[in-house]
Order: structure tokens, then sequence, then C-alpha cells
């Protein structure tokens, strides 16, 4: 049996559950998410924790196990607590800033680059002051947050694309924490 899928997910106070058929709905303090279960797969709510459990042991219900279980062990997590990533924006004469339901990003191309924040995103960009600039440059630092994994995950990377740090001065977006290594030039050798 799968370790992820057997491991019941303990609920916190305020989350409440309601499962009808394949369809389970988790609700919280933060919002609402849904989810449909694959067929083959059930929960159970005892007091606060749900089982999941399969029907049998094929390879597609093993995989969905664990997959339902991890997807509704985030969506619990999110109602209660949501969701965060930072960004950092370090480069000279980079930045971020909010324009309407825009994030207006400045990263050294000829011209702006303009993302649509989602609507169920919360986005905050906030320029660093020049006294409290480290080492490193940061010029602005991005905020994401919001109540489901997979939506505040794929909007972070998409930022992050649009300029990925490059590994000879550091220049680029780069989550906080991330660790890019700096190779050392031609005229080093």
């Amino acid at each position: 049996m799968s370790r992820i899928g057997k491991t019941p997910v303990k609920l916190p106070d305020g989350v409440k559950v309601s499962i009808a058929g394949q369809n389970i709905d988790v609700s919280g303090k933060n919002g609402e998410l849904k989810y449909i279960m694959k067929p083959g797969i059930s929960v159970v709510q005892e007091e606060n924790l749900l089982k999941i459990s399969r029907e049998d042991d094929s390879r597609e219900q093993k995989c969905l196990h664990g997959l339902t279980r991890a997807l509704i062990n985030n969506m619990v997590i999110g109602v209660s607590e949501g969701y965060k990533k930072v960004l950092q924006v370090i480069g000279t004469g980079y930045s971020a800033e909010i324009v309407g339901i825009w994030l207006k990003l400045s990263i050294g191309f000829s011209h702006d680059i303009l993302l649509e924040i989602p609507e169920n995103i919360k986005v905050e960009a906030e320029a660093v002051p020049r006294a409290q600039k480290s080492k490193l440059g940061i010029q602005s630092i991005v905020r994401i947050s919001g109540i489901h994994k997979e939506d505040v995950g794929k909007f972070a990377a998409e930022i992050r694309h649009c300029r990925p740090p490059e590994n000879f001065k550091g220049k680029g977006i780069r989550y906080e924490g991330e660790y890019v290594k700096i190779k050392p030039g031609k005229t080093s050798a």
C-alpha cells in the first residue's frame, strides 16, 4: 500500500469537509476549494481525519491513491494557512510593480513585460530601499500568495521564466533562498 496514500489527512480547527460521491469540498477561513476524485478512490471522514482508500491494487489505482491524498492535503493546508512564494528581482535598473491587474517587470529588455495577475492570487511588489539593498543587488521583491498551491507555483514560475538568474553576475529573477552558482569569467583564468 502507498505510504503517502495510507497516511490520513488531519483537519485543523475551522476546516470543514463535505464529501458527496466523487466530489469533495474543503472550506476554511481563507476560502473554499473543490476536487473531483477519479473512479475507484474513496474518502471517509472520521472525526478530524480523512482516510483515503482505493478499490484495487492495479498500477493506476496505486498512483491515484497517493496523488489524491496529496491533493486533498494541499487543499486543507491552502484553506487553513495558504501558500506563499517570494521572488527577488536582482540587477541594476530592474524593477517590478503592480499596475491595475498587471504585474509590470522592467528587467533589461527594450520593453516592459506585463503579466496578468490571476483572480484567485494576491500579488504584492515592493522596491527595496537603497539603504537595505544587499551585496546581491536586490532591486524589488514580489510576494505571491493564494489558497491553491498549483496556481501560486505556476504564476511564480511564469514570473521567474521571464528572466531566470544567469550564472556570471547572478542577475535575474530568483526564488527567495535559491542558490545560484556564480561561474568565474574568462579573465579569471
